[in-house]
């Protein structure tokens, strides 16, 4: 990572507005005071994500986001990015957000492997994360609840680099040989991330962080220069005076313990296998001999294997059940390096009512996967400590946190209470206490409650309810279920003639795209959002809403935290009396708030009774209403619609598969690549079967989606052209694979997908 040393820098036009203002000075009063846990109560469209940019650059501690899905997490990025240009601001997610992790299933005896497709860039992300951590001060990450996996210790990082400036008397040779102990390759033709080149008086490095190769150039004093190049022409983009360069891998370490890992590798394999062949195991021997020691000799050979951070019990010499150390860790090294002290950072959990019971289930799920692989020989009892952490663990690491939520759960806000020394409500002592990293007190709610009843016996919420742009919560109003779908029909078009957008929420998928499907037959352009539909694909599909290509996504609980869409100025809720997760009290206000952006906003519940969910959201949506209405009377504000810039189709995607999204080539960002791909994001959307990409393919009410406005180029006398027979050969593979695991729903949605491709025009 190049070297800056800066603190946080909030670039903005707009100043604070609202009640803005008094939240982020109350929430810093509360934070500088040693007050371990705060919440911060922000209504859709309150602006929390400018608060919490406040609050980073007036606390001026490193900063840890966590969301609890990658499409936000994505968001946030992409607008804490545009807020500190000058500073680092990284993108930590894993791969286990996108893909299946490795795991088996016993029942139908099929070992699904680790999904390996876009890993590089995902690892190259989570590089240039750590290594950032590990060489500046103003670091701040935006990621999943994936940060509390395992990485390795950050010193090992830090004392396995190297450093480079200019004028350093080196021989080429030697930092070349240095190079290869970091695990670099060394080649002498074209080079790739992770590559290293030496020709003459010039080495060219490529780091596995970064989009752009370094280039040192030498002289008859050492060091002359060191470049950042463009990776294709080798055009220079910067110069800098020095350059710290971190290992090619994560995991790395020292020859002596990575020769006593291999033998309690190797000691433990033997436990194991006559563990099994004494339980008359022996397939279950023999898979896990074979497998280990294949592994063995990769790691001997090459110095590491397929799935190595299943070993890291042993390189990191923890003992049998010790946490691993994870991202958490960096942030506490970076602050002890840089801050004065290992308890100067600050985790802000946005979302928390959904992040925090996100967390506290990651332990489990990760075990229970663990188990079955364990058990059937695929892997060692060890691996099991290749793990995320406990909820308990997590708390205790996390000096500082605030919880972010225009709905906070029962567990933030008992957190609370007791960090505050307040009395428990009677209503959370069911919940775990400590942010559920203890016991409850009692196994059942012992008395209920609104949310807005509970909070009120809890001091020290922090509320931000006033909009800078003046917009009020949204109208409400209750519809009975009968002829609901031609009601719906109507108030659409009503919508659609404003050039207006409606989201739709219903309670499975099979009724999504039921609706979404009578929608479309009936001349309204629509399009269902769900679990099924991957990431990627629903950035695309939630983008062409507001371009228009569509009015309207009928989708389940995805149409609730964090989406930002001022176009929408209707939301319809089906079932809305219907008590359960997606139509309780906080997943009702969520789903409401995304009415909340648009001066026109209005909510539509189709219920037949109202339920206590609803009448607890009506009512703090209504008291809010007249708060801020009174405010703006006040101050004479007039609301208006949040005016957004519009999205161009597939050009984020391009920059997420590119991983160049955000501003600029300087200020922090982790890549210095100022030219996009020859291939362009034409390509790149077809080859992944993304959203934009396939729709100008099939004869769909998204047939005039419009694609990036690239044109093809000729790279060595060749035109890029979209290879669709490539496409469907990939399609084949993967509606074959489908068919053999007995998944004949997602094979028949790929048939389809194909005949689409197949016949455009039908």
């Amino acid at each position: 990572m190049l070297a800056v040393c800066s603190m946080f820098n909030l670039d903005s036009e707009y100043g604070t507005a609202g009640d803005q203002e008094q939240a982020i000075a109350k929430l810093v009063e509360q934070i500088e005071s040693s007050q371990e846990r705060c919440i911060l109560m922000g209504v859709t469209g309150s602006g929390k994500t400018f608060a919490m940019a406040n609050i980073i650059e007036r606390l001026g501690i490193p900063t840890l986001i966590l969301s609890h899905n990658k499409t936000l997490a994505r968001q946030l990025w992409q607008e804490i990015s545009e807020l500190f240009p000058s500073n680092a601001v990284e993108y930590f997610v894993s791969y286990y957000d996108y893909y299946q992790p490795e795991a088996y299933i016993p029942g139908r005896d099929l070992y699904i492997d680790k999904e390996l497709q876009m890993n590089e860039r995902i690892e190259q992300e989570r590089f240039s994360t750590v290594a950032s951590l590990v060489s500046r001060p103003d670091v701040i990450t935006i990621g999943t609840v994936s940060a509390i996996y395992g990485l390795n210790p950050p010193e090992v990082f830090q004392q396995n680099h190297l450093r480079l400036e200019v004028g350093q008397e080196s021989d080429p040779q030697e930092i070349v040989r240095e190079l290869v102990g970091l695990h670099y390759r060394r080649v002498s033709g074209e080079i790739t991330r992770g590559d290293i080149r030496l020709r003459g008086e010039v080495l060219d490095i490529w780091m596995p962080s970064r989009d752009d190769p370094i280039r040192v150039r030498f002289g008859w004093e050492g060091i002359e220069k060191i470049q950042v190049c463009e990776a294709v022409s080798w055009e220079v983009l910067d110069e800098f005076e020095e350059a710290w360069i971190h290992p090619r891998e994560f995991y790395m370490t020292s020859e002596e313990s990575f020769n006593l890992a291999i033998e309690d590798i190797e000691h433990e394999l033997d436990d194991r296998v006559d563990w099994f062949q004494k339980k008359g195991m022996d397939i279950e021997a023999y898979r896990l001999e074979g497998r280990t020691k294949f592994d063995l000799e990769m790691l001997t050979e090459i110095g590491s294997c397929k799935g190595v951070e299943n070993y890291s019990r042993h390189f990191d010499r923890r003992s049998k059940g010790e946490r691993s150390f994870c991202l958490l860790d960096f942030f506490s090294s970076n602050a002890e390096q840089f801050h004065g002290g290992s308890d100067r950072y600050l985790v802000i959990m946005d979302e928390s009512h959904v992040t925090l019971p996100q967390v506290g289930g990651m332990y489990g799920g990760d075990f229970s996967r663990k188990k079955n692989l364990v058990d059937h020989g695929f892997r060692l009892p060890s691996a099991y400590d290749n793990r995320p952490l406990r909820i308990d663990e997590f708390q205790d690491l996390v000096p500082k946190m605030v919880y972010v939520s225009a709905t906070p759960g029962e567990r933030e806000l008992r957190h609370l209470a007791e960090v505050t020394s307040q009395a428990v409500p009677e209503e959370l002592l069911h919940v775990g206490g400590g942010g559920g990293s203890r016991n409850p007190d009692s196994k059942k709610k012992i008395s209920s409650s609104t949310m807005e009843q509970t909070i009120s016996k809890i001091e020290g919420v922090v509320r931000m309810e006033i909009r800078p742009t003046g917009l009020l919560d949204p109208e409400i109003v209750v519809k009975p279920t009968k002829g609901q779908v031609q009601d719906l029909i109507s108030e659409i078009n009503e919508r659609v003639e404003k050039d207006e957008r409606v989201l739709v929420t219903v309670m499975t998928i099979k009724f999504a795209e039921e609706v979404a499907d009578y929608l479309d037959r009936n001349g309204i352009k629509a399009h269902y959002l769900h679990s099924e539909i991957d990431t990627l694909e629903r950035t695309e599909i939630i983008k062409a809403l507001r371009l228009g290509h569509i009015d309207v996504i009928v989708g389940i609980n995805l149409l609730r935290e964090g989406l930002d869409i001022p176009e929408v100025s209707l939301v319809a809720i089906f079932d809305a009396d219907k008590q359960g997760f997606l139509r309780n009290e906080r997943s009702l206000l969520q789903t409401i708030g995304r009415a909340s952006r648009n001066q026109n906003g209005i909510v539509i519940l189709y219920a037949d009774s109202i339920s206590p969910s609803m009448e607890a959201a009506m009512s703090q949506t209504i008291s809010r209403r007249k708060r801020q209405d009174s405010h703006n009377k006040i101050h004479r504000i007039v609301p208006r619609t949040i005016q957004k810039a519009l999205p161009t189709m597939g050009a984020e995607v391009g920059s997420l598969l590119a991983g160049t999204a955000g501003k600029g080539a300087k200020g922090g960002k982790r890549f210095v690549g100022k030219t996009r791909s020859k291939k362009g994001v034409t390509g790149l959307a077809q080859k992944f079967s993304l959203g934009a990409g396939m729709w100008n393919t099939s004869d769909s009410v998204l047939d005039n989606v419009s694609q990036p406005e690239f044109e093809p180029e000729e790279v060595e006398g060749e035109t890029v052209i979209t290879d669709q027979e490539q496409l469907v050969s990939k399609l084949e593979r993967e509606m074959r694979a489908a068919a053999e695991r007995l998944d004949f729903e997602r094979a028949a949605q790929i048939r389809d997908r194909i005949l689409q491709l197949h016949n455009p025009t039908n």
